[in-house]
């Protein structure tokens, strides 16, 4: 629980990337993961062994770990995809992550329950982060005992709100107001004012990915803006 305390009120920062892109290079990573602690951040989200054992080797903050495959497939909005079987947690729990995030959602899995998942989890004293996408999935997720609930499917799955412009701030107070676990609001924050809005609202902390570390991402907005 100590692990969770230490989340509280903070900004969580997911440094990953897709092989395919420049940063996805071990020491670019590294240097990424620095300088978003340097900033402040007090927790990091990533995808992948290695960069997990990057982090708890040179880092001293939470890691939430995932795994992910290295291309999103065509059908990514009907599939589970973020820490789909228990090979996957294994993964993680030999590189150390204090915090295993796993698909939440009601979407068919490719071969272990979520139940069964969430077990593995816990028979090796992890905390488990449930990434959901809508009300239903995150009660759900409460009730078989993940320890943390997170909005990161919100939009990307066909049963959420498909709102890809803003944070789902309704989900969250939904689930602040239903559950007895931290929530974290995750999912297109690109500014400040809406950081402190996910803190008024109740949540617990923050996770943000692309606004900090997708350079990419952050230049096709102000080239492509409307």
């Amino acid at each position: 629980m100590d692990i969770i305390k230490k989340l509280e009120k903070q900004v969580i920062i997911s440094v990953q990337a897709m092989p395919d892109e420049p940063l996805y290079k071990e020491d670019c990573l590294i240097a990424m993961m620095q300088s978003v602690i340097n900033g402040g951040a007090k927790a990091l989200r990533l995808a992948g062994a290695r960069d997990i054992i990057n982090a708890k080797k040179l880092f001293d903050v939470p890691v939430i770990g995932i795994t992910k495959p290295d291309k999103l497939p065509y059908n990514w909005k009907e599939i589970v995809y973020i820490t789909p079987t228990i090979a996957d947690v294994q993964s993680l729990i030999s590189a150390n992550a204090d915090i295993i995030a796993t698909d939440a959602t009601a979407r068919p899995r490719p071969k272990e329950s979520l139940e069964e998942i969430l077990a593995y989890i816990k028979s090796h004293n992890k905390l488990a982060m449930a990434d959901i996408s809508n009300f239903e999935e995150g009660v759900n997720a409460r009730k078989l005992g993940f320890d943390i609930i997170s909005t990161t499917l919100s939009g990307y799955t066909q049963t959420s709100k498909q709102n890809m412009e803003s944070p789902d701030f309704e989900l969250l107070q939904m689930l602040v107001k239903e559950l007895d676990c931290p929530i974290i609001l995750e999912g297109r924050i690109w500014n400040v004012s809406e950081v402190d809005k996910a803190f008024e609202t109740g949540a617990y902390a923050v996770v943000i990915g692309s606004a900090v570390t997708r350079p990419q991402l952050i230049t096709k907005r102000f080239c492509e803006r409307n």
